[in-house]
């Protein structure tokens, strides 16, 4: 006899097919979950990595602002000892230079003329005094213009003071020292030119 399944194998087919799917979802489910966490912790330390190596370089950039700030220190004082270098040198070299300036005013002083006061600030030579006519100062004036040393005169005042003409001229000049120490350029050009 033939058998026939009365069993509504259909139905056991259809759970049995359900669990699978299930299963295979949950399975799938799991899979992922288990990739994301993977993942995640491998970001993490790759995050935590690249944070240290972060870091380190941060350090040594901090080293190197330092050094950096150091040598530019390093630098200024270096340009300031150059300065003060130069500026000793300067009077170095233009020391005896006030002897030969106060020997041309003597030089140049002509009869008749008496300083009362004189000041040097810088190259600029301020020289008051009494002179016994304004003929005088202007002598003065041309012998300071044909010094080797002195140069420039400028008068600024000329005066007779008092009621007689016998007191003189009070007067007021300005002249310019002629540095006579060579520069630096001009000692090259005579290196080049021997």
């Amino acid at each position: 006899m033939p058998r026939i399944n009365l069993l509504p194998w259909r139905e056991v087919l259809r759970k049995r097919q359900r669990q699978e799917f299930f299963l295979g979802i949950a399975a799938a489910l799991g899979t992922a979950a288990l990739v994301i966490l993977l993942g995640r912790f491998q970001m993490s330390a790759a995050i935590a990595n690249q944070n240290e190596r972060n870091g380190v370089i941060q350090s040594h950039i901090a080293e190197l602002d330092k050094q950096i700030a150091e040598i530019n220190g390093l630098e200024n004082q270096k340009r300031r000892l150059i300065a003060r270098m130069e500026i000793i040198e300067t009077l170095q070299r233009s020391r005896p230079e006030i002897v030969h300036v106060f020997d041309e005013i003597v030089r140049v002083l002509p009869e008749g003329v008496y300083l009362t006061m004189l000041r040097q600030t810088g190259p600029k030579i301020e020289v008051r005094g009494v002179a016994q006519s304004s003929t005088r100062v202007s002598a003065f004036m041309r012998n300071i213009d044909n010094s080797q040393w002195l140069a420039d005169p400028a008068l600024r005042i000329v005066e007779t003071k008092g009621a007689d003409a016998t007191r003189g001229a009070e007067f007021t000049l300005y002249a310019n020292q002629r540095s006579q120490v060579p520069t630096e350029g001009d000692a090259v050009a005579q290196v080049a030119a021997k």
